[in-house]
């Protein structure tokens, strides 16, 4: 059995192109009377490097950043810290449970996902991907019997919200690993929009989720390299999405965690369905959209689905998306054709058929 860890080169394919170019003072023409200020910052929090890039004329809050991040893990999503709201909803063994406002409102989008994408994202599928525990330090291929006992508590049909009150049915448990870093991506642009000092940001969660607050002083892009998903070289990228203004990037991909048995790949990515890796013919997606939490989501739900549902399913959120198949084949949304740039020869970008 041939293993593999999370790669490097998932989180260096969306730092590379970012830079840190110093501020030309007047080229920032709404900031202050203050030079603009450059601070960057390499952090670990929600179980990856975040790398940070701030543009400010105060002070450096980087470290702030990071401690936006650790709370919504430790205090909200965390499955395994019994202070947090998704442990006690968990515990509660099927019984009517009263949750935070803002705990109910991000389960409300996600539950929309869920149903509008036919259950190929589900929040209740934890089990499943502990069973597997592809990436951890007991990942094996599951007996059918092991996988049909888990996915009897699944489905996120048995989550029921009502305000701030949540109930689901016994067995059930909460799982919003799939959409954590984009729920700490929106809690850290929340909290940048309280910082007048801050002209311009880049978050950059393990490469998997990347968020861009404001306008470089320049003025001009904010590019982000999209991993080659059968690159053998780290430096090797499939290509450059352009970000323009605040907006949210989220890629999915078989490479991320994955081992080979038998020449089969077994990867992170669960399709709910059948309790297995997902066989769409995708190998990587990546979506753009203006929250984390629906760039996180979707992009998991689309490579569960494969190019043509999934491009269906961006429509709905007016979201870009990029889809990677087998066959080196590139398909962009019309939103994406106009963000992306192709490095790879080895690929070919074709049109998506409805």
């Amino acid at each position: 059995m041939k293993y593999h860890a999370l790669k490097k080169k998932a989180f260096l394919a969306a730092a590379v192109f970012t830079g840190t170019t110093m501020v030309i003072p007047s080229m920032c023409l709404a900031a202050s009377d203050k030079d603009i200020q450059t601070y960057t910052d390499t952090d670990f929090a929600m179980d990856t490097v975040v790398s940070e890039t701030l543009y400010t004329t105060g002070d450096d809050i980087n470290s702030k950043l990071t401690s936006v991040l650790t709370d919504v893990e430790t205090n909200l999503l965390s499955w395994t810290n019994e202070d947090s709201q998704i442990c006690k909803v968990n515990a509660s063994d099927g019984k009517d449970m009263e949750i935070s406002g803002e705990l109910s409102g991000y389960l409300e989008r996600i539950l929309k996902i869920a149903r509008d994408s036919d259950g190929a994202f589900d929040p209740t599928i934890g089990k499943l991907i502990r069973l597997w525990d592809i990436g951890g330090e007991d990942q094996r291929i599951p007996g059918e019997d092991e996988i049909r006992n888990v996915l009897k508590d699944s489905g996120y049909e048995k989550v029921s919200l009502a305000g701030n009150n949540i109930s689901m049915d016994e067995g059930c448990s909460l799982d919003l690993g799939a959409a954590g870093k984009g729920i700490g991506c929106d809690a850290v642009l929340e909290y940048l929009e309280t910082q007048k000092d801050v002209t311009a940001a880049l978050i950059n969660l393990g490469g998997s989720s990347v968020m861009t607050y404001g306008s470089k002083p320049d003025g001009s892009s904010w590019n982000v390299a999209v991993t080659d998903p059968r690159a053998e070289n780290d430096e090797e990228y499939l290509g450059v999405v352009a970000l323009n203004g605040t907006e949210f990037l989220s890629t999915s991909g078989d490479y991320e965690k994955y081992f080979i048995e038998d020449g089969v790949r077994y990867h992170h990515i669960m399709d709910p369905s059948t309790g297995y890796p997902a066989k769409s013919g995708v190998t990587g997606v990546t979506v753009v959209c203006d929250t984390g939490l629906e760039a996180d989501t979707l992009s998991t739900a689309c490579f569960v689905l494969g190019v043509e549902k999934g491009s269906e399913l961006l429509k709905k959120y007016n979201a870009d998306g990029l889809f990677v198949d087998e066959d080196h084949h590139v398909y962009l949304t019309d939103g994406m054709k106009e963000r992306f740039s192709l490095l790879q020869d080895s690929y070919s970008v074709e049109d998506i058929t409805q």
